[in-house]
């Protein structure tokens, strides 16, 4: 580890640092040598300012104004075995600090997931180091001891969008203590692990068919809705009949809830107005006749609190996938069928992205576009037809099949419908 040499007053001073002996530490410490050797030559070293932790700052307090002590300093490499001075506070308690700062700009969802991954695994693991002790090499072999760890109520490895997510609060604890304390922060270099892309799963409309012919009557309107509306779990979990516009046929997107909690929507973004097909319109209807009465949410309880989403999923929706053989999918595929459905019919895409409560459509066509072709035509046949109409020529066919010459006489009028119907 290097350390400083210097002499001030008269005194020989020696101040260690947690950094390891590299040329890149050594040019910052360097950097740091220079400042105090020009602060005593100018005679305004104030030695407890540059090391508040040091035992060697009470002999020279008060500082004694105008004394001027040698310049001659070195950086040195010390033996791994020389003892260290503290110079930064304990992860727990930095930890401590960094949370009470942050947990206002926090969700309370996330405030408590962050909540039990310093109690569960950060502060137990780390808690005793300095911040400014905790190395790269520490980090990397806590992150392999995640790679080998079982996924709660599995049999699987935790998988590497779940270490990610765990590693990300020691991140930045360590990246804002290395900010405060002046030290290289040990994630320097070292990225995130890569993760699968995950692909969705939509329901095609005779599987949506087979799904709202046969679930328990209490929950058919629920999942008409989800169908239809793209609507996030915790948004139709969260949905209240204050925010059911019935006059305008608009469902009014304000809060969600999360753990049982009402909260603000997932971002500014998923503030929305989503309009009401008569299917969504005829089964929140129906729906208020049931519940409008009970409780202030649109889908709850006998009690009339919210939906408990994971109840729903255990008890009704999964074993409702079983009894139609249909691949097992979560509640969320609701929102991407949605999008498919909306996409395939032609509706426009900027339109699609207001009503999923995306900013733009950059998402939508890189998520969703796939699906497209496999709900519509595959074979590009409305292309080659809105180009015969347009130029009046008749284009090669495919093998198989007979010849289609549009007349010429159609009008631009007609033409233009025609393609948009086909679009």
């Amino acid at each position: 580890m290097l350390f400083l040499d210097f002499r001030y007053q008269d005194v020989r001073c020696r101040e260690q640092t947690t950094l390891t002996d590299t040329a890149a530490n050594r040019k910052r410490l360097q950097k740091v040598l220079d400042r105090i050797e020009a602060d005593i030559a100018a005679g305004t070293f104030d030695y407890r300012r540059f090391f508040p932790g040091s035992k060697n700052a009470a002999k020279f307090d008060p500082a004694p104004g105008g004394m001027v002590g040698s310049a001659t300093a070195a950086v040195v490499a010390l033996p791994s075995a020389a003892a260290s001075v503290p110079s930064t506070p304990l992860f727990k308690d930095f930890a401590e600090t960094w949370y009470a700062e942050k947990e206002v700009e926090w969700r309370r969802s996330y405030r408590t997931t962050i909540r039990r991954e310093l109690d569960r695994a950060l502060i137990p693991k780390f808690g005793e180091k300095e911040v400014g002790q905790i190395s790269k090499a520490d980090v990397l072999a806590y992150r392999a001891e995640l790679g080998k760890a079982t996924a709660k109520g599995k049999q699987s490895k935790l998988s590497a969008a779940r270490i990610n997510k765990m590693l990300n609060p020691l991140r930045q604890i360590l990246n804002e203590a290395a900010d405060r304390f002046d030290f290289r922060t040990p994630f320097d270099s070292v990225k995130q692990l890569k993760t699968k892309r995950t692909d969705v799963d939509p329901f095609t409309l005779a599987e949506v068919k087979q799904v709202l012919d046969t679930v328990r009557p209490d929950f058919k309107h629920y999942f008409t809705v989800r169908f239809f509306t793209g609507m996030r779990t915790g948004e139709i979990d969260g949905l209240q009949w204050k925010y059911v516009d019935f006059e305008n046929r608009l469902i009014l997107v304000r809060e969600t809830v999360v753990g049982g909690e009402e909260e603000y929507t997932k971002t500014d973004g998923s503030q929305r107005d989503i309009q009401m097909s008569q299917l969504v319109f005829d089964a929140l209807k129906a729906q208020f006749e049931a519940t409008g009465k009970l409780s202030k949410f649109v889908f709850c309880n006998r009690l009339g609190t919210p939906l408990d989403h994971k109840n729903v999923t255990n008890r009704v929706w999964y074993p409702l996938l079983r009894h139609l053989n249909l691949k097992k999918r979560r509640p969320y595929q609701c929102r991407h069928t949605a999008a498919t459905l909306w996409l395939a019919s032609g509706e426009a895409p900027e339109w699609i992205a207001r009503q999923l409560g995306h900013t733009t459509t950059e998402m939508l066509f890189r998520v969703y576009s796939r699906y497209v072709p496999n709900l519509t035509r595959r074979d590009g046949s409305a292309f080659e037809r809105l180009i015969t109409q347009t130029l009046g020529t008749t284009l090669p066919v495919k093998t198989g099949q007979d010849e289609n010459t549009v007349p010429e006489t159609e009008s631009v009028a007609e033409q233009a419908d025609e393609g948009e119907h086909h679009d």
